[in-house]
């Protein structure tokens, strides 16, 4: 088995290759470790490592392992990057310092009530279905300049765009895509790149990259 201070060495200098490759800055890309369905003792190994920022896809998954590696490493961030359901708005106001999955109105008005009771303001990214998949979650590209005019009113802070592009298509002309829908609407962020193309997302413009089985090791 090889290390997690290894592993993430080696994620480390591939993003650091393209970063090179596309004439950008390391530091214009964040690393979102995604640690869903991985236990706390998987967790700990990568934080000592160095690693800062961890993403998980569910609000009850979460809750039942972070508060005590928080408590163990208040330097960490926690994302949310799977869907959101609007009766889990207050939790996950609570425990995450980002939101990569707003993607309709009535998750706009949800959040915006949470932020209000819970006096803070969490990022989020406004999830585009970007490749009008039926299955998947996201706004449509048609109905995004509504939820954004949306969201800017109810206070929410946009940190950007987020996608997940169709399995099993060459991902770069989405990548392309988000990041021309980003820049039309002014927003810097874009969350996209998973661990079998974060590369290719890095020298079209993403700003965070989501990796979990190159640093994890495959799901059970």
């Amino acid at each position: 088995m090889e290390s997690a201070a290894t592993l993430l060495a080696a994620i480390e200098e591939r993003i650091a290759h393209a970063c090179r490759l596309a004439e950008r800055e390391r530091a214009e890309v964040t690393l979102v470790a995604v640690s869903k369905t991985h236990p706390a003792e998987a967790i700990a190994p990568l934080i000592a490592a160095g690693q800062r920022m961890f993403g998980e896809n569910r609000v009850q998954e979460a809750q039942a392992k972070w508060p005590a590696l928080r408590e163990r490493y208040p330097q960490v961030e926690l994302h949310l990057i799977g869907q959101l359901q609007s009766n889990k708005a207050d939790e996950a106001v609570a425990l995450f310092d980002a939101i990569h999955s707003l993607d309709r109105p009535s998750l706009v008005s949800a959040l915006a009530r949470a932020m209000d009771k819970a006096g803070r303001r969490v990022p989020c990214f406004v999830q585009v279905n970007i490749g009008a998949e039926e299955q998947k979650g996201g706004c449509a590209i048609s109905e995004l300049p509504a939820l954004l005019a949306e969201a800017r009113a109810a206070r929410l802070p946009v940190a950007g765009l987020m996608c997940v592009p169709p399995l099993g298509i060459e991902p770069a002309p989405f990548f392309a895509l988000l990041d021309k829908l980003a820049r039309d609407h002014g927003l810097e962020g874009r969350s996209m790149g998973m661990s079998g193309d974060f590369e290719t997302a890095i020298m079209l413009g993403a700003t965070h990259v989501r990796v979990g089985t190159a640093l994890f090791g495959e799901r059970e």
